[in-house]
């Protein structure tokens, strides 16, 4: 997953911290290279086809969910800690989305109407614009690339989705099975060249939706790790256009965003 390589500060805690300071803000760590893409021969057919099905299944025009995940970072001291966040998801191809965020360094409501990218913090009653347009692909990397602030399932909402899951696979395949919330869930681990290691559990169903995801990065001191826990998937959903366009609430302000803000860190993507 490429929006997992690097353990960035969260999307809240950069927000907040952009609306406080409206500079450019400083990762935790800096982005890992980017991977080769998979071979084609490094999954066998079995694994191959569940992972067509899951790419199927979220390239649904409509559907929602919810994630918890914990992700590390670096303390004061250099320790590595913890930080978690529950976020609800609604996603309206190509070019809507919502993503609501709560967690230990406040909350924050992502945005995006096919025109403009809105991030919103309630606690500081700021939100910051960005006029983009196009897939909801591009407008995440817009994000990133403007903000610092990495979505880190992203590649769960991306064109392709099971083309950017197993972007950089060199290795791995099924290693057992699980039940998560109910459901048996096949358990799959991946070697990512050149660092990376991810664990996957998806729904051992017609769906192949993803369950839980583990990235472990190898290179990085401490190896830390990134877990999500994804639940509640509902493709009933039927979201008006209007719902994914931002109105400040009373007493809510617009600041600026720098223009052609620097990538955080001097990393380049």
């Amino acid at each position: 997953m490429r929006h997992l390589r690097s353990l960035k500060s969260s999307l809240a805690l950069v927000v907040a911290s952009l609306l406080a300071s409206l500079t450019a803000i400083a990762p935790v760590y800096a982005q890992a290279p980017k991977a080769p893409a998979a071979q084609e021969s490094v999954l066998s057919p079995d694994v191959a086809a569940v992972f067509t099905r899951m790419g199927k299944t979220l390239q649904a025009k409509e559907f929602s969910f919810r994630s918890h995940t914990t992700r590390a970072y670096t303390g004061d001291n250099g320790e590595l800690l913890h930080i978690s966040h529950t976020t609800k998801v609604i996603v309206h191809r190509p070019d809507r989305l919502i993503a609501e965020v709560t967690g230990d360094d406040g909350a924050t409501t992502l945005m995006y109407d096919g025109k403009n990218i809105v991030l919103y913090s309630p606690e500081q009653k700021k939100y910051v614009s960005i006029p983009t347009s196009g897939t909801i692909e591009k407008a995440l990397d817009t994000t990133e690339q403007r903000v610092g602030a990495d979505f880190p399932l992203a590649d769960l909402l991306k064109e392709d989705p099971e083309k950017s899951v197993l972007n950089g696979v060199t290795a791995g395949g099924q290693v057992g099975t699980a039940t998560i919330d109910g459901l048996r869930c096949n358990h799959f681990f991946f070697v990512q060249a050149p660092d990376l290691d991810m664990e996957l559990w998806l729904e051992d169903n017609d769906r192949s939706l993803p369950r839980r995801v583990f990235i472990t990065y190898r290179s990085m001191p401490g190896h830390p790790t990134f877990m999500a826990d994804l639940s509640d998937w509902n493709f009933s959903v039927h979201p008006a256009d209007a719902d994914f366009t931002f109105h400040p609430p009373a007493g809510v302000e617009e600041a600026p965003l720098k223009p052609n803000a620097p990538a955080p860190g001097g990393t380049q993507k």
